[in-house]
């Protein structure tokens, strides 16, 4: 029998030689624990299993049975030795094994409270040659109770696994359970809805559910910082004095109108039974439990029930608030080789190379292999899940480009089989971390950039050219873009970025609107942070990074700027919650399990870089006044300067002077008539057209150009 050292728990010796030849694909929509009334439906994927058995527990955890245990002795009046004994008992990690025997005090704890309370064998379904499904029902309605399976294969092995369907989990994600989905549902959730809003209006804003409430000066109450109730507050203020809004009332201020939430599904990186003071942080790219919250997000990870409840309530609160609300996925890996999808079916799920080796496109050590077609099935089918049980409005997909193109349209055509499915939201990461041998698989053409023009034209695509072009290339922290000091080498390929690169070489054919336009995220460097490195020289001081009053004059220029250039572009406009007012994570280019003092987000800095904000709220506000800024194409107008960028969208025109002089910039491209744009500065303003504009004056123009930029000027 093989041992999985790393989780003590046997798995199959050549679990690849097991999975070939598996054809059994299952096509139905009940796998996972399901309630029928006064009975409990377990149902599995398992074609290669000899069999199987579910178990079950009255708790999600063995440590909660420990720590029961250790308070029943403590209330029963131990004798002074014994007590002593019952408090030093260790904390142990039984994450995934079987063999519990000696954990524990045993003056204190029998052996056998680890045990499961009952156990049932699942029987092949009536076709299971073709559908490769074991099944077994209960007769009692298990609700809140938790299980995993054992399950044994041909070979002799077995190996423990929580369920890869389950919609509940325990503390940790360890155990799966049984839950009514509709007892979770908030007061008023039946009318929840997503708001309407038109593609002009479209701007995401990024967040994580910790970076956006933990400050202990965002007005949210201090039980709810940092988790999925921190959004259900609406009218909070910094320090709760009723002058700054932070949170959500903040964005309502703003003017976006999606709130895209980084990983909310159950991850493997943060302890969820430690104090929450003590769990750490990381940005959660790293799956457990696909279909579960995360329980860390909720205020009792424990109970599997909760963290959907609150979950939900999130949602409702930023839909009633006027927000779409977007879902960070990772599909393309697991947390660990050693996942549930691997003890199930092993060597079927996750993708290898021709040796049988995991491959690490992710790099993270376990691509999902999305072209099986039960991967495929399950990515579609959970996708579609979170849209009905949580109203999810949008998906993105991190490293989409580890994703195969006939996975995404699957995606796509089950999102919009949801009755009003054409509204959905769907982009992802068109590339990969690593090169892996499926990266050159011409049979398998996956969701990158060079196979733009293969997607679904309703699946869009984070535009890294774009990025590279305003604000220099993402990975080399050094290289200058059009607005922070290289405008000579990219003005030329400014109004194609601003067209969303549609009648460029650049990329295969596309829509305007699959291009998600941006120059910051989570990932890398703030926009801010590039900005202070690359302006000055490599070395940047504190000063900088604080923006403090006065020494940073430049670096706002250029953020407004590069606000200016996305927020004015075709296509999905998208950016890092905070870089609108000069996030900094103080150079910390991968922040994903760093200091609190990198990642969340200081509501204090909202309010002392309130100008900066204006800028953004009043281009949101331009924005949704044209539906042509979505897709309409730009034409270029001329300027008196090639450094200097202008154009002409729909009724607007739009210019960029990222120069230390003032620009002269035609009203329109058929116009006789002039703006004059300041000096590193920029003009959103209405274009004139035709030969009646011949006889204005230049400074009747440069009159309308000073009373366009009045409203954001610093």
């Amino acid at each position: 029998m093989a041992v999985n050292p790393a989780a003590g728990n046997p798995v199959a010796a050549d679990p690849v030689a097991m999975a070939q030849g598996i054809t059994a694909e299952y096509h139905g929509d009940d796998l996972g624990a399901v309630l029928r009334g006064d009975a409990t439906v377990f149902s599995v994927w398992a074609p290669t299993a000899a069999a199987v058995t579910v178990r079950l527990y009255r708790k999600g955890s063995d440590e909660e049975v420990l720590r029961e245990q250790q308070e029943k002795a403590r209330r029963e009046s131990l004798t002074p030795e014994a007590a002593v004994a019952d408090v030093a008992a260790p904390t142990l990690d039984l994450s995934g094994t079987s063999d519990l025997s000696g954990v524990g005090d045993p003056a204190a704890i029998e052996s056998r409270a680890f045990a499961p309370f009952a156990t049932y064998e699942l029987a092949q379904d009536r076709d299971f040659a073709h559908t490769g499904v074991w099944r077994v029902r209960v007769p009692e309605n298990l609700n809140g109770v938790y299980y995993d399976y054992a399950l044994q294969f041909d070979d002799g092995t077995v190996t423990v696994s929580a369920d890869p369907w389950a919609k509940a989990a325990g503390v940790n994600g360890k155990r799966s359970m049984v839950v009514d989905l509709a007892a979770t549902d908030p007061e008023g959730w039946a009318s929840d809805r997503s708001p309407q809003i038109p593609a002009n209006k479209l701007v995401v804003w990024e967040t994580h559910v910790v970076d956006f409430s933990a400050d202990p000066r965002s007005g949210v109450p201090r039980d709810h910082c940092g988790t999925f109730l921190g959004f259900t507050h609406p009218d909070t203020t910094l320090d709760g004095a009723g002058v700054t809004p932070t949170c959500v009332n903040y964005l309502k201020n703003l003017g976006v109108t999606c709130v895209q939430i980084e990983p909310m599904y159950d991850y493997g990186s943060v302890d969820e039974a430690a104090p929450r003071t003590e769990r750490g942080y990381n940005w959660g790219y790293d799956p457990v439990n696909y279909n579960v919250p995360e329980g860390s997000y909720s205020t009792d990870p424990y109970d599997g029930a909760v963290r959907i409840r609150e979950c939900k309530q999130m949602v409702q609160a930023l839909h009633k608030a006027g927000f779409k609300v977007i879902m960070d996925v990772v599909y393309n890996h697991m947390y660990t080789t050693d996942n549930w999808f691997e003890r199930t079916v092993p060597g079927y799920f996750c993708r290898r190379d021709a040796q049988g080796a995991f491959t690490n496109g992710s790099g993270c050590g376990c691509d999902m292999a999305s072209e099986k077609p039960m991967m495929r099935k399950y990515i579609a089918d959970s996708v579609a899940y979170w849209a009905k049980e949580y109203h999810i409005d949008g998906f993105r997909f991190d490293l989409m480009g580890l994703i195969d193109v006939e996975t995404m349209t699957q995606v796509r055509e089950q999102l919009e089989a949801l009755g009003d499915g054409k509204d959905y939201i769907l982009y992802g990461e068109p590339w990969f971390a690593k090169d892996t041998p499926a990266n050159h698989n011409e049979a398998l053409p996956l969701s990158t950039n060079a196979n733009l023009d293969d997607l679904d034209e309703h699946v869009g695509a984070f535009c890294d050219a774009s990025r590279d072009t305003i604000k220099g290339h993402v990975h080399e922290k050094l290289q200058p873009g059009y607005v922070n000091g290289a405008a000579d080498t990219f003005a030329p390929f400014m109004v194609d970025a601003s067209d969303g690169w549609r009648h460029s070489d650049r990329l295969p054919k596309h829509r305007a609107s699959q291009m998600v336009q941006y120059v910051s995220s989570h990932d890398d460097l703030t926009l801010w942070d590039k900005l202070c490195i690359t302006m000055r020289g490599g070395k940047p001081a504190a000063a900088d990074y604080d923006a403090q009053a006065g020494a940073v004059d430049d670096i706002i220029a250029a953020n407004r700027l590069a606000a200016a250039a996305v927020l004015t572009s075709a296509g999905l406009p998208f950016f890092l919650s905070g870089e609108e007012f000069g996030r900094t994570k103080h150079g910390n280019s991968n922040s994903y399990n760093g200091p609190f003092e990198d990642n969340v987000i200081f509501w204090e800095r909202a309010e002392r870089m309130s100008w900066l904000v204006d800028t953004y709220r009043t281009l949101i506000a331009q924005r949704g006044e044209d539906p042509a800024f979505a897709d309409g194409v730009r034409f270029a107008v001329p300027t008196d300067d090639p450094r200097v960028v202008a154009f002409q969208v729909g009724s607007h025109l739009v210019a960029l002077n990222p120069t230390d002089r003032a620009c002269s910039v035609r009203a329109g491209r058929h116009s006789a008539a002039s703006y004059v744009v300041p000096a590193h500065d920029y003009l959103v303003a209405q274009a004139r057209t035709g030969l009646e504009d011949a006889d204005e004056t230049g400074a009747d123009a440069d009159g309308a150009a000073g009373a366009a930029n009045s409203a954001i000027a610093a």
